[in-house]
């Protein structure tokens, strides 16, 4: 199943920065258009609509404020980031009274500010008009699951279990491979750990999608009854 792939548009008029987050972003699996110039991105937000827009702020062609103010004054759902080296008090509320969603300051780690959007995301998902992929869909960057757009609940062992069986849909692991992907070789113990993190998983999972396959192990069946 494909993961939710969100529109982002990025406004950075250093070439070096633009090329660098958008390379980031683009690994984790969005789609982004990235602009220099504040009237170029709001060129851009006339012809489509974005999940996300990350802005910096002093930027040609029109600051990054008059972007946000396009996007707050005409009604667009697009969760706002604003990504600038002004750390000053004065411009941080101004921008937050415009309604941005979040305020970074450079320099910042592309890491950090990859869980910025994610957080942000996590909250106005789907919010553009574009229809929420439905189902379980796994955002494998941050190693979390969700249902219907909800993060489940789940530990490292259980979403490693959970991911494992989730790439090969049908095919049937049995315990010792299982133990594999989710500890390596680091584990000494029972095999039967396993079956008591399905237990848990399946407490977890709304919809009933590993089956277990008696005398072999489990496999990933879809949210078929098993």
């Amino acid at each position: 199943m494909k993961e939710m792939s969100y529109r982002v548009l990025f406004l950075e008029d250093e070439p070096t920065i633009r090329e660098v987050l958008s390379e980031y972003m683009l690994i984790s699996g969005y789609q982004v258009t990235a602009a220099g110039r504040g009237d170029e991105a709001i060129a851009l937000l006339r012809e489509r609509e974005y999940d996300l827009a990350v802005l910096d702020i002093c930027v040609p062609g029109g600051d990054g404020f008059g972007v946000l103010n396009y996007i707050r004054e005409n009604g667009k759902k697009t969760a706002v980031i604003m990504l600038t080296a002004l750390e000053d008090e004065q411009t941080q509320v101004r921008a937050f009274n415009f309604y941005a969603d979040d305020y970074v300051i450079k320099p910042v780690s592309p890491i950090i500010l990859l869980k910025r959007m994610e957080s942000i995301l996590r909250r106005t998902a789907g919010s553009c008009g574009k229809e929420m992929e439905k189902g379980l869909v796994l955002r494998e960057e941050a190693y979390c699951a969700f249902y219907q757009g909800e993060k489940l609940p789940l530990t490292l062992s259980e979403y490693l279990l959970l991911q494992t069986l989730y790439r090969e849909p049908g095919r049937v692991f049995t315990r010792e491979q299982l133990i594999l992907s989710i500890f390596n070789e680091d584990y000494i113990g029972n095999d039967r750990i396993i079956d008591a993190h399905v237990k848990n998983l399946r407490k977890k999972l709304p919809v009933s999608c590993i089956r277990t396959v008696v005398g072999v192990g489990y496999q990933y069946c879809g949210g078929e009854e098993g």
